[in-house]
């Protein structure tokens, strides 16, 4: 019927407007409510930053991938190994943060960024729970962003926060998409 641009999904409605993708979804959010930073420095540097860490994260190129990505992410790092990569990733995160030497990882107000990097820390504690233990500087990031009043309402259980997709799922997914 032509509502889905392209026939992409996901598909948001919000403010009359039909959006599709999820870069675009997050960009409309994003500057509707002030995410990008509060001068012209700050909004070129938020996504920057966000994409940076949604790089070192993800490789999110198809459905499949999509799907998946989570999955990897957890079974990346059921080993003890040294070289797993996502403590690499989360040491470079740490420069971002000391860096900057703030709050928050641009300017001095909640960003984008920093959404991108708590979404993260929370999938991988989802996979492994004490992913932070040798990490306090995030330990802290994560204990001052989930305290926003309106992230802290998010994260309490009964939210519309989803679950990781687990390896059961995928095959049901898959057949709903393909």
């Amino acid at each position: 019927d032509g509502v889905l641009l392209f026939q992409q999904v996901p598909m948001v409605e919000m403010d009359g407007m039909k959006l599709v993708q999820t870069r675009a979804i997050c960009n409309y959010i994003s500057m509707k409510y002030n995410l990008y930073g509060k001068d012209l420095k700050e909004r070129a540097l938020s996504p920057n930053v966000h994409v940076s860490i949604f790089v070192l994260f993800q490789t999110r190129d198809t459905t499949a991938s999509a799907l998946t990505s989570s999955l990897s992410l957890c079974q990346g790092h059921k080993s003890s190994s040294a070289n797993a990569p996502l403590p690499y990733m989360l040491s470079k995160t740490i420069t971002v943060l000391k860096d900057h030497g703030k709050d928050f990882l641009v300017g001095n107000q909640l960003s984008r960024a920093d959404i991108q990097l708590l979404e993260v820390i929370l999938m991988a504690e989802e996979c492994k729970p004490d992913i932070l233990a040798k990490f306090p500087l995030l330990q802290s990031f994560k204990a001052r962003i989930s305290n926003i009043p309106t992230i802290k309402k998010f994260l309490q259980p009964g939210s519309q926060r989803k679950h990781l997709v687990r390896e059961e799922e995928v095959p049901k997914i898959m057949q709903i998409f393909y």
